[in-house]
């Protein structure tokens, strides 16, 4: 049931998106939040994603957002206070061509601008510290050691728990259903429980982002993608980092309790919300990575899912306010990269909301207005 019927901020979507967005809102002196949440906590693409936490990106406001959420997640424990499995064992991007060896090259550069340590290693020298890959066709590769990677079920329930002690209402199983608007202004949003009154919505709806948009009258530029993953038996520790290749259409890492998460994307993936899981995947994923990792020949997979990748048209996220209706915001199009860059955006879209404009992160080329102007297209995108 609703507990009550207006609430100052109403945020749509229970993943870490939003729970953080709550979060930050409460930190920043504005409890009077409720989070909607169509399942359960987690139950979308958070709780689908592989945890992943990369600064190493070919644009320059990815390297920004990930490198301010790197310093929230190294805090973590103590300023939300839940312990989130975070682990800084680095990301290893491999390069198998010489196209990718220039694109690494010109991304160093640009993320060493923006004081991000980051290096490129020779094959000998990749070889030399990661001998469990085999790094047969590899030409070069690039390495950040303060990249990581992180629990995203614990980190979603760990904002909505600490903003729960703020006094933010968080509602499961209570899905939105329509926004009102009256003259340009949200009056409420109606819900399968009742309808709530509010001056302010954020749409932190992930895979349904578009049609959270519709709701309010706004033509929103993503679209959602099926992508899959499986996890291993656990095996003794031997990965500290997350390997990546984009040649090649892969991720790996180790878990803490040594089970194997990894994925690849389908470039014959039409959009839609379809998450079930397919064997083709499954076969082409286990025919595929013992090549790379063959430690893995032998290693049984326990359980395969599909999540969502909600895309916007350059791969990198939409942070904006609505401009024909006040208020409605959004913070979306992550294009399969929310999890990581959660703590900041969080933290700018609640401080937009609480003091007219983010503070700790210039986001205005984030903007919508963006794909009416030209754009550049994030490529470090598995």
């Amino acid at each position: 049931m609703i507990v009550k019927s207006r609430y100052k901020v109403v945020v749509i979507g229970g993943g870490v998106i939003g729970t953080a967005v709550a979060f930050y809102l409460a930190k920043n002196g504005v409890s009077d939040v409720v989070v909607l949440e169509k399942d359960y906590l987690s139950s979308g693409s958070t709780g689908r994603c592989g945890g992943g936490i990369r600064q190493q990106w070919s644009e320059r406001m990815n390297v920004r957002l990930a490198m301010r959420s790197v310093e929230h997640f190294k805090r973590f424990e103590s300023e939300v206070g839940f312990d989130i499995e975070y682990f800084q064992g680095g990301y290893l991007l491999l390069a198998y061509t010489e196209d990718e060896v220039l694109l690494f090259e010109r991304n160093i550069k640009m993320q060493q601008e923006e004081n991000l340590d980051v290096e490129l290693l020779s094959k000998n020298e990749a070889s030399s510290r990661f001998s469990f890959i085999d790094m047969s066709g590899v030409r070069a590769a690039a390495y950040c050691s303060s990249d990581g990677h992180a629990n995203p079920h614990l980190t979603t329930f760990a904002y909505a728990r600490a903003a729960e002690r703020m006094g933010v209402e968080v509602l499961t199983h209570t899905s939105a259903e329509k926004i009102i608007t009256e003259d340009g202004r949200i009056v409420a949003v109606q819900t399968s429980k009742g309808k709530i009154e509010t001056e302010v919505v954020v749409n932190a709806a992930g895979g349904y982002s578009h049609e959270v948009g519709a709701m309010a009258g706004v033509e929103l530029p993503t679209e959602s993608y099926r992508h899959q993953i499986f996890v291993t038996e656990p095996l003794e520790h031997i990965m500290d980092p997350l390997v990546i290749s984009f040649e090649n259409n892969f991720y790996i890492r180790q878990t803490k309790a040594g089970n194997f998460i990894m994925g690849q994307g389908d470039k014959d993936e039409l959009p839609g919300h379809n998450v079930t899981p397919t064997w083709k995947f499954l076969r082409e994923m286990t025919e595929k990575m013992p090549k790379f990792f063959p430690f893995l020949r032998d290693v049984r997979v326990l359980r395969h899912w599909a999540g969502l990748y909600n895309m916007s048209p350059d791969a990198q996220p939409i942070i904006d306010r609505a401009v024909d209706i006040d208020n409605f915001y959004y913070a979306i199009g992550f294009s399969g990269h929310g999890f990581m860059l959660a703590p900041a955006v969080g933290e700018a879209v609640a401080e937009w909301i609480v003091h007219g404009e983010p503070r700790s992160v210039d986001i205005s080329n984030l903007s919508l207005n963006r794909f009416q102007e030209g754009f550049t297209i994030e490529k470090n995108v598995v």
